[in-house]
């Protein structure tokens, strides 16, 4: 099973998901994140779909599922890079994401991640 790796960038976390996601990857690497969310401190994660042509309900679950673990650990979930194709797919499968921010690339989301902070005391 491959695992996706979680780099670190200061209090945020970032995920690039590069290879097509199966049900053991995603429960891993849900594992993966919260414990490094805990380990670090992290404030919050950045989830990069860039790569990721296709979605279905099992990618938008997860995604959601992600961020409601994050959130939970006090971190917010930023999911940056996502194609015009894959947000039609979303919309047409009736998955609004609730409490998944989005952004257009890692800048920001970054840059995102940075205002929601200044503005929470």
């Amino acid at each position: 099973m491959q695992r996706v790796p979680v780099l670190k960038l200061g209090d945020i976390l970032i995920v690039s998901i590069q290879l097509d996601l199966e049900d053991q990857t995603v429960l891993a690497l849900q594992e993966d994140l919260a414990d490094a969310v805990v380990a670090h401190g992290a404030r919050g994660v950045i989830i990069d779909i860039s790569a990721v042509e296709i979605v279905d309900s099992f990618i938008g679950r997860m995604l959601a599922t992600i961020a409601a673990m994050c959130r939970m650990l006090d971190a917010q979930t930023v999911v940056v890079g996502m194609r015009p194709a894959v947000a039609i797919t979303l919309v047409e499968l009736g998955l609004s994401l609730g409490g998944v921010r989005t952004a257009l690339n890692l800048e920001k989301g970054v840059a995102l991640l940075e205002h929601v902070r200044g503005a929470t005391p």
